[in-house]
């Protein structure tokens, strides 16, 4: 067991006006099962690399322990090479049988070792890496999301393997994983960072508390700072006044009063002016203890969406549906009958490669969508009915953002949207307004999804379309979108491997089998 200290910490991307951390200090021990979290753009990935020793920074990082990352980095001359070939690039000082045995841990078929890297599915990918991540041991483990892109099983199957490992930090926006496999958090909050004993449930639980109080707080001192400003405003008026009384009198008028007034109403006003000024000390103490209680709390703007009314009740009717590709004899699956009504969130679920993506691409084939192209949809044999009224308006999200290029407003032109309707709802989505400036594809693959899903929201439309949206999505994000789907009610189609997602949202679910 031994710890990492990291003090002082500063650190900012060249060319950028902003720090991703200043002056961070905290300490974590290797020990621990560490989930990290925070929203999209706080710097996460970079605290991982930070302690990698891939960049330069002020204050100071201080371990005995050897780091390693997840996941590896493969080239496309990587791709034709086999599992063991990598993982003896990977992990030189790792025996195979020490692979293998984290592998059987993983349920994974030795054969992938043997199998080029192409060919690997990204469940079977994930999981050579992490059997050469665990096949050594005195090292602590950075694990940044390693179930985006997975089907429900194999993340089941991560999320088992994890739970029975220590000494790691794993980046996930899956509430689920952080809560079966971490005994603390570490959170990059808006304006600080906190380590605390738990998953993510007990961290939020708390985090809820904390915040009503801090919001409690902070309104007591607001009135406590009004009523002391009220009465120093009152204090200084009766000063002013006295104060103007000394010089100057009627003696008709006030014939009680003579010259030794004078030094009366001076100590009155020194008085007055005194009382003012302990007013004034009291506010700047107020305002003082007031200060940063606001600081930490996530302030999420509710979204909107404008779903159009289908004159049809049944939008989508597929009845003994059945996919394949013209390169295969193999169906995706065969028979399939579902319907999608007006209202409906139906979420397609089943294992990478079962037809999910397929059925989305072949009812937006029917509908005439033309606003994205996949070459493979002139392979595709669909056969069976499935049925797309004519006039449905679709708006889509796809889980490739490899297109995104360019500044957000050219984007914005070329989808004939409003600029400053989709700034800010990238705004609401937290998307920070340094963001604006740049282009896209220099966007983490957070930021480009919610480029994506803020297309969607401002595109009104019969049927929402939306594959795999919440990938790499931070967890506040989340369940704002969420939020969003239960308030609206729009009519959805999704392919979401969040359990809990799928269990806020999601009125039927359609589970596809490989045939």
């Amino acid at each position: 067991m031994a710890q990492i200290q990291v003090t002082d910490l500063s650190f900012s991307y060249e060319g950028s006006a902003e720090d991703v951390f200043r002056n961070a200090t905290f300490k974590i021990d290797t020990n621990w099962k560490l989930g990290l979290i925070g929203r999209n753009g706080k710097g996460k990935t970079t605290l991982l690399n930070l302690l990698m020793g891939k960049y330069d920074h002020t204050g100071s990082i201080t371990c005995s322990t050897a780091f390693d990352y997840f996941p590896y980095r493969i080239s496309e001359s990587d791709l034709q090479k086999t599992g063991e070939e990598l993982i003896a690039e990977w992990k030189p000082g790792a025996e195979l049988w020490q692979v293998l045995i984290q592998a059987d841990q993983l349920e994974m078929d030795p054969e992938c070792l043997y199998r080029p890297f192409a060919t690997l599915s990204f469940g079977e990918r994930t999981r050579v890496m992490l059997a050469a991540l665990f096949a050594e041991e005195n090292e602590f483990l950075l694990i940044d999301e390693p179930t985006n892109h997975l089907d429900i099983k194999a993340r089941n199957i991560v999320k088992k393997y994890l739970s029975s490992k220590k000494g790691f930090i794993l980046v996930s926006h899956d509430r689920d994983l952080l809560d079966h496999v971490c005994d603390h958090m570490l959170v990059l909050n808006r304006e600080t960072i906190e380590v605390q004993t738990g998953n993510f449930s007990s961290w939020w639980e708390n985090k809820e508390r904390t915040d009503a109080f801090r919001q409690s707080e902070n309104e007591k001192h607001q009135k406590e700072i009004g009523k002391l400003k009220a009465a120093a405003d009152r204090s200084s008026r009766w000063a002013q006044k006295s104060e103007n009384s000394k010089i100057g009198f009627d003696p008709l008028k006030e014939p009680e009063r003579n010259i030794s007034t004078r030094a009366y109403i001076g100590a009155k006003t020194k008085k007055m002016q005194a009382r003012v000024k302990a007013y004034e000390t009291r506010i700047s103490r107020e305002i003082e203890e007031k200060e940063g209680l606001l600081n930490d709390i996530e302030r999420v703007a509710d979204l909107k969406i404008r779903p159009l009314e289908f004159h049809k009740n049944v939008l989508i009717d597929a009845n003994d549906l059945s996919i394949r590709y013209a390169d295969s004899e193999q169906y995706l699956f065969e028979g399939l009958r579902f319907q999608i009504k007006r209202g409906d969130r139906v979420i397609l679920s089943g294992a990478n490669g079962s037809g999910k993506t397929s059925i989305i691409r072949a009812i937006l084939n029917r509908s005439g969508y033309h606003d994205t192209a996949d070459s493979r949809d002139i392979n595709m044999l669909v056969s069976g009915r499935l049925d797309v009224p004519a006039g449905l308006t679709i708006s889509y999200i796809d889980q490739d953002t490899s297109f995104l290029a360019g500044s957000l407003k050219e984007f914005a032109k070329s989808r004939g949207f409003d600029e400053s309707l989709f700034l800010a709802v990238l705004r609401n989505l937290d998307l920070g307004r340094e963001q604006f400036v740049k282009n896209i594809e220099d966007y983490s693959e957070g930021q480009k999804k919610k480029v994506l899903i803020a297309a969607s929201l401002i595109t009104p439309a019969h049927l929402y379309i939306w594959d795999e949206p919440l990938n790499y999505i931070d967890v506040f994000s989340r369940m704002q979108i969420e939020k969003l789907i239960l308030q609206y009610c729009p009519t959805m189609l999704l392919v979401e491997h969040d359990i809990r997602f799928q269990e806020k949202v999601a009125t039927d679910i359609i589970r596809l089998d490989k045939a």
